[in-house]
């Protein structure tokens, strides 16, 4: 199953324009925890690629959604990632052996957290809408069982609906936070 997922992984990043994905070693599917080894290899990548923002899973589990964005998997991921752009990433002390890999601190400015609760940032993604179906059905492990466009498009419709946004549009919703 690893093996897999990486290639529905990679073809679903292919579906929205990815060239490069790189999976974190020794974390079995189902088994995530946000521990130190986890925020290490976030925090590598953060020095890595020196990006502005972030987008990862919400750590907040949500209660009226408990399957996807509360799959404990997701919710390390995103408590992991938090922990790697603040304070691990930044500080020169956290992991010293990434200094030795030659892994500057880094200084990430916004976190974008995906299914969490009370999102307070709409993006309109109408336009791009077949991407965000193509890659949903290269997770074919995952979605076999749905009918991935109807799915999509009722849920970006809600998000849009909600966000006021004008009928017909779509939408995805996040909680932005600035870290500098």
């Amino acid at each position: 199953m690893p093996a897999r997922r990486e290639a529905e992984q990679r073809a679903a990043a292919a579906a929205v324009g990815v060239r490069r994905v790189d999976f974190l070693d020794g974390h079995p599917d189902g088994t995530l925890t946000p521990g130190l080894e986890l925020r290490r290899q976030v925090s590598a990548a953060i020095r890595r690629f020196r990006p502005d923002r972030v987008l990862t899973s919400s750590p907040l589990r949500r209660w009226e959604h408990l399957t996807g964005p509360s799959h404990p998997d997701h919710l390390a991921v995103g408590e992991a990632t938090t922990c790697a752009v603040y304070p691990d990433s930044r500080n020169r002390f956290a992991f010293p052996d990434l200094l030795d890999e030659g892994l500057e601190p880094w200084v990430v400015r916004e976190i974008w957290y995906a299914g969490g609760p009370a999102p307070d940032h709409v993006v309109d993604v109408t336009d791009q809408v077949d991407r965000k179906i193509a890659a949903m059905r290269a997770h074919h492990s995952q979605t076999a069982h749905l009918d991935v466009e109807t799915w999509v498009r009722d849920r970006l419709g809600t998000v849009a609906d909600n966000a006021g946004l004008p009928a017909g549009r779509l939408a995805e919703a996040f909680t932005v936070l600035r870290t500098d």
